[in-house]
């Protein structure tokens, strides 16, 4: 590869870090990155090789995370493994659904948590004292069993996703969610990957050169966030379901 493309992806798979450690949404930097550097490529291998930078970057922040906030064991092994199963099971059903029937329903959801997030001011700024009930367990992992599914089976804004269901029926605030969110990240990146690195569908040395840079970008956007908290991440995560509502919809009515 050229010089100018190492650093190009480099520079992307930073930004990507940075972003993913705060709100998620790092594959939408980093794919199109590398659709640009290998416009030949095949997608499958696009995808495994993002994976591969992505769950560096997303296990380091997620590590990061848990020195700075307090997790509640119980709530993460649901989480994890829930997000775990259903991710093998969506990617398993990616040839059964047209990715056509679900575009309007992520758009649509995607425009309901903006407004929501938008007109309640105070959504995901308090963070209320988990006490871990079955109940609670219960909504975690039927949120991570869904949420995950979607990940193995289509993917744009699932760390939106689990950052509004987190606030939203958990009671935690963006920056607890956030960090939450990192737990079913790794695992649904990590499923993914199982499948992606058997298949041969992973350019290893430009994943790995790339899942360095999206470690170090991670760091950095982990600080952001504990730095400013939960205001600044309700700024970012608005601005990226922005964007996805945006790119969802130009896919859809312009292509």
């Amino acid at each position: 590869m050229d010089i100018d493309i190492i650093i190009s992806l480099i520079f992307f798979a930073f930004c990507a870090g940075a972003i993913d450690a705060a709100v998620g949404g790092g594959g939408l930097i980093q794919i199109p990155a590398l659709m640009n550097a290998f416009p030949s490529m095949a997608p499958a291998t696009l995808f495994g090789t993002n994976k591969l930078a992505a769950v560096v970057g997303t296990a380091t922040s997620a590590v990061s995370f848990a020195r700075k906030v307090r997790f509640e064991w119980k709530l993460l092994a649901v989480v994890a493994v829930c997000a775990t199963i259903s991710s093998f099971g969506g990617a398993a059903s990616v040839a059964m659904i047209p990715k056509e029937v679900l575009q309007p329903f992520v758009l649509l959801m995607l425009i309901v948590m903006a407004v929501y997030t938008l007109m309640k001011k105070q959504f995901g700024q308090v963070h209320m004292a988990q006490t871990v009930t079955p109940k609670i367990l219960l909504l975690a992992g039927l949120g991570s069993l869904a949420i995950g599914f979607y990940d193995g089976l289509f993917g744009p804004g699932t760390g939106s996703f689990f950052i509004f269901y987190f606030i939203r029926y958990l009671r935690v605030d963006f920056l607890h969610a956030a960090a939450l969110a990192k737990i079913g990240n790794v695992m649904t990146n990590l499923a993914a990957l199982s499948f992606f690195i058997p298949s041969g569908h992973v350019l290893f040395a430009v994943g790995g050169t790339m899942a360095v840079a999206n470690m170090i970008g991670s760091i950095c956007g982990v600080k952001m966030a504990l730095k400013y908290g939960s205001g600044f991440i309700r700024i970012l995560f608005l601005i990226l379901v922005t964007i996805l509502i945006l790119r969802l919809s130009y896919q859809m009515f312009l292509m």
